[in-house]
């Protein structure tokens, strides 16, 4: 409680020093003296400069009323459950894409399962998809050639069921079998009423008519890294970029019932639905023109804060930007087909809300002006902005310090002022066009699905072309600041400070756009998950089992840690089972590499699980849990930190990890039965590396060793040695028949915890 008063004082004094700086900046600083030009671009810096913190002001009065807006959870008997209808719609998407999502709508929990029905609208009719419906017992709905996009598939499923409530997925974005339970019982919030602490059915006069809910949305996660976390190496520094929104602003416009339906993790009621006469058609966001005509009628939208689904988010920069120019070409087609900024049928907050909704399409443009202000100024000699050094130090430096906290309170960590602005300028050059044509109502009407297919991502010199813009307005940045510090000292420097800190500020963001547009190599085909988990390892040469726990999952791989070194030969299958509180699993594993990891050792392998049930059960394991991305910034790490980083990471060039067995260090002097002696520095089963031999040893020759538990080792010399350790190898000839007998774990036990005194040839 505290927290938020300090909060709501901080966006209070923000506004007021705001509003100030705005009306100095319009009303004393136009340099109406200076020539079109510069009067020019002096009214557009400052419309950008208001329209930036006007959008920004109502989050902050949002934000001031979200804990007031918040609707209550109720308990529900199970027999007040209704039906639902689960929607997956599918365009053209993979199958084993598709599987994994209906797999995961097979799980859903919920009080009757037979209420539950899953159907796969499919609007390419095709047989493939058709027969993965078949093999997981579900509905299909085939709407062949595509008419009227996503509204059409979701209408043509709309026509054919009926039960009282709908969820609606992508293909990709696959749901926690929680889902329905964390969704549905807000639906009767109507029809229940909380009395000392307890829910119960409302009497007939007693029914709310107010609480008419259209629509539950939660927030739309996923399980990769986004391009901003990937290709600048912040997968551990930075949340999603789209967290933002979904987990901030969409939940804070409860507050004024402008809530965005974002197409899937949703529920939504078939009355609602209906009484707006289906999904819109007409918009390439069908999603967002709908929760506006929900509201419209009357209906609650509610955005919900937890995270009950993940997918797949873009994985090139062309499909990115496509998706962002879709996007806003959409929001602002359907703000202009319902009149949402002036539909009487809304309240003035929610009005103004989409107003604000439309203003942020803009900040592309605003970022330009931004960034091309103080080159106009440096390079050019423009004086578009007509004050003095101290006045800009009066007005400008509290705002923007009280400015640049209210806006980490206003995220909740999820992102900063920083991060908003390097985003912007990636997005800029691409979205200032499409943003003008639509509002101007030169339509697009095509929509187009994303490509999430990571193999499409890997030729970086065609991702570089699109920093062309970028690259530009660094050379002239660059250009800009040594022309203005050029002869400059002393107070003279300082006086320049603002310009060359605006300067400094601007190329930061630009040098985060090159390095993003250069992007990054990816090597792996599915992602790793992390997790924690029990799994039992078995291999059948001594019949040895083992104890491990997850470090991480995915489709093809996993990754164990064990507290000791165990046996496991390469290129041999070993059997895991891996069993969660709620899932279990068999899967054959080939270990792929081994290293150390703290005190313990981490094993890689490549899994493929034994049976189909086995395979159901491990995509459950995988995806049935919150994705392991941040979801809030390091806090710690500074622009400074991120280029290092950046630098670092694509100078150095990664290297792979290639050992399959463990290198366990030694330093046991060992004599052998034929008199000859050494010492073991380590061993990893196969091989012994060994220094100070002494007597008859020589390449190719055979020597045998007891250990204190008379385990017979016999050895053999390899003429080699350890690569940069000047170590020779010996190999272990009878490892095989060691495993076999189970003395495997004595074995190693032996070696690593000996007598004080060396191990001889009488053992």
């Amino acid at each position: 409680m505290q927290n938020e008063k300090r909060q709501n004082v901080l966006f209070v004094v923000t506004m007021i020093l705001m509003s100030i700086y705005l009306l100095w900046r319009m009303i004393f600083t136009l340099p109406w003296d200076q020539g079109f030009l510069n009067i020019l671009f002096g009214i557009l810096l400052v419309v950008a400069e208001t329209v930036t913190v006007l959008t920004t002001f109502e989050l902050f009065l949002q934000k001031m009323q979200k804990e007031r807006t918040q609707l209550p959870f109720p308990t529900i008997p199970p027999e007040h459950y209704p039906d639902v209808d689960v929607f997956i719609a599918t365009h053209n998407e993979p199958v084993d894409l598709l599987y994994k999502t209906v797999n995961a709508c097979t799980f859903m929990d919920y009080p009757d399962k037979q209420k539950v029905h899953i159907y796969l609208c499919d609007d390419g009719g095709r047989p493939e998809v058709e027969e993965l419906a078949r093999q997981f017992g579900v509905g299909y709905l085939g709407f062949p050639g595509n008419k009227e996009a996503k509204s059409g598939n979701l209408n043509n499923a709309l026509s054919k069921t009926s039960s009282p409530l709908i969820a609606t997925f992508d293909a990709d974005m696959i749901p926690q079998h929680t889902f329905l339970m964390k969704t549905v019982p807000y639906f009767l919030l109507s029809e229940f009423i909380e009395e000392n602490g307890r829910w119960r059915p409302r009497q007939e006069d007693e029914l709310d008519d107010k609480l008419k809910l259209g629509l539950v949305q939660t927030p739309q996660s996923f399980y990769n890294p986004d391009l901003f976390q990937f290709n600048l190496y912040a997968e551990q520094e930075i949340p999603n970029e789209q967290d933002f929104f979904s987990r901030e602003v969409n939940i804070l416009r409860n507050a004024s019932n402008a809530v965005a339906y974002t197409g899937s993790n949703t529920v939504i009621s078939r009355k609602a639905m209906e009484e707006i006469e289906g999904f819109p058609l007409k918009t390439i966001t069908e999603d967002f023109e709908t929760s506006i005509r929900l509201q419209q009628a009357g209906y609650i939208t509610y955005a919900t804060q937890e995270v009950q689904a993940a997918g797949l988010t873009t994985t090139t920069i062309k499909s990115m930007i496509k998706q962002r120019t879709r996007w806003a070409r959409g929001i602002i087609q359907s703000l202009q087909n319902t009149r949402a900024i002036f539909s009487k049928k809304l309240p003035v907050w929610t009005r103004i809300t989409y107003l604000s909704s439309f203003l942020y399409w803009w900040s592309f443009f605003n970022r330009l002006i931004f960034i091309l202000a103080p080159i106009l100024f440096a390079l050019f000699d423009f004086q578009i902005v007509n004050t003095s050094f101290w006045e800009i130090l009066i007005f400008w430096l509290p705002s923007y310090f009280c400015y640049s906290m209210s806006m980490r309170y206003l995220s909740s960590n999820i992102r900063n002022q920083r991060w908003s602005q390097v985003i912007d300028t990636i997005f800029m050059p691409y979205l200032i066009m499409p943003v003008l044509l639509e509002t101007l109502g030169i339509h697009e009407r095509k929509f187009k699905v994303t490509n999430k297919n990571k193999g499409t991502g890997r030729q970086w010199m065609s991702s570089l072309l699109y920093a062309v813009p970028h690259i530009f307005l660094l050379v002239l940045s660059v250009a800009a600041i040594i022309r203005f510090v050029d002869g400059k000292y002393g107070l003279a420097l300082f006086y320049s400070s603002i310009i060359i800190f605006w300067l400094t500020y601007n190329m930061v963001a630009l040098f985060y756009a090159l390095f993003f547009m250069v992007g990054r190599r990816a090597y792996r085909e599915t992602e790793r998950i992390r997790a924690q988990e029990d799994v039992t390892i078995h291999h059948k040469a001594g019949n040895m089992r083992y104890q491990a726990k997850t470090v991480d999952v995915s489709e093809q791989g996993i990754a164990l840690y064990v507290s000791s070194p165990i046996y496991l030969p390469q290129q041999t299958t070993v059997s895991l089972v891996v069993k969660t509180d709620r899932y279990e699993a068999n899967l054959d594993a080939v270990i792929v590499y081994v290293k150390k990891d703290g005190k313990g050792w981490r094993y890689s392998a490549k899994v493929q699980p034994v049976t189909e049930t086995d395979k159901r059960q491990y995509m459950q394991i995988i995806y049935d849990r919150k994705h392991s991305l941040p979801e809030q910034m390091n806090l710690w790490d500074t622009a400074y930190d991120d280029m290092l980083r950046n630098v670092k990471k694509r100078i150095v060039q990664p290297r792979s990890d290639q050992r399959t067995m463990p290198r366990i260090p030694l330093q046991l002097p060992v004599v052998f039965t034929n008199g000859a002696s050494c010492t073991l520095c380590s061993f990893n089963y196969r091989f012994f590396s060994v220094t100070g031999l002494q007597g008859d040893i020589s390449a190719g020759a055979v020597v045998t060793f007891y250990t204190k538990s008379q385990i017979e080792v016999v050895l053999q010399h390899t003429g080699k040695t350890a690569a940069g350790r000047g170590e020779v190898l010996l190999s272990v000839k009878n490892i095989d028949d060691i495993a076999e007998r189970g003395l495997i774990d004595q074995l190693l036990d032996d070696l690593s915890y000996p007598h004080s005194e060396s191990i001889t040839r009488e053992g």
